[in-house]
């Protein structure tokens, strides 16, 4: 484990087997989040940006069209522990959202309901976790699902 400023650094591998401290990692995150790369219907950074750990991230996903979430924004938080990303984040939806992986009564991304998060593997990132409950808001079971007005929170 590397020491950094006094602060554990938990660290990853990376695909050429190099160990990476995790705030590396997540700063590779931020960068490609704050810069807009990568899919255009999520965003994501930090919630706080004084936030040296970079735990707590503030998250957005747009509707999918052709589905009752088209038009629609929703907000939602990931928490990434200290051993992200060797460990699945913690998500969960301040939106009120009505799909099968989520708990209707806190807004969580339930991991046995989500394959992503229930097969975690460190290369996964947050911009996937997005595009992955993107496309389930889209699959058979949740593209009509009623919906909460829009604007509801958890």
């Amino acid at each position: 484990n590397a020491e950094y400023m006094g602060l554990h650094l938990p660290k990853c591998v990376n695909m050429a087997g190099v160990v990476i401290p995790r705030n590396f990692r997540l700063l590779e995150e931020l960068e490609k989040g704050e810069k807009g790369f990568g899919d255009a219907s999520c965003s994501y950074g930090l919630e706080d940006p004084e936030d040296l750990m970079m735990t707590n991230w503030i998250c957005t996903i747009l509707g999918p069209p052709g589905t009752v979430h088209e038009g629609r924004i929703y907000s939602l938080r990931i928490q990434c522990g200290e051993h992200y990303p060797e460990v699945a984040p913690k998500v969960r939806f301040i939106s009120r959202i009505n799909a099968t992986c989520i708990n209707s009564a806190t807004g969580e991304v339930s991991p046995s309901n989500f394959p992503l998060l229930a097969h975690w593997n460190r290369n996964y990132t947050i911009e996937n976790i997005l595009v992955e409950l993107r496309k389930d808001m889209a699959s058979s079971h949740n593209k009509r699902a009623a919906q909460p007005p829009d604007g509801a929170t958890f």
